[in-house]
């Protein structure tokens, strides 16, 4: 079975410049990058409030995902990066204003830094078109 692969950039100069893709849709696989709440303009949104980052992030991501013609209930796994775990609730609170209903597979990973100092959360998401919640499960 032959796949094609679609390559998406945010149009962020650093990734022309560095050589990555925001989002790569193969198939019906969608794969999203660590993001950060960088704005267009270089400034970062919500500087201080890992709140703010996430869901500015995660907002971002889901209308990636739209490009790709995907959406957020096809979300199947997110991995979020914070400089520091006590940010955990926080972030735990912008996450589930978006994915509570969804429950897609959820990883929160402490390290000690990220691009920018300013820059408290990065985000990664992939999903599969077609594999919306149909039901609870076990």
């Amino acid at each position: 079975m032959e796949l094609t692969r679609t390559n998406y950039s945010s149009g962020a100069p650093l990734e022309e410049k560095s050589g990555y893709s925001r989002m790569i849709k193969v198939g019906p696989f969608i794969y999203i990058g660590g993001t950060t709440a960088v704005l267009p303009d270089g400034t970062i949104h919500g500087e201080g409030s890992p709140y703010e980052q996430t869901k500015y992030v995660l907002e971002k991501q889901v209308n990636l995902l739209g490009k790709a013609g995907s959406k957020k209930e096809e979300v199947i796994k997110v991995k979020v990066y914070m400089t520091d775990m006590g940010y955990a609730p926080e972030v735990a609170k912008a996450y589930s204003e978006i994915f509570r209903e969804i429950k897609p597979l959820c990883t929160f990973v402490g390290t000690p830094m990220l691009n920018r100092p300013t820059q408290l959360v990065e985000i990664e998401m992939d999903a599969i078109i077609g594999a919306a919640v149909e039901g609870r499960g076990i």
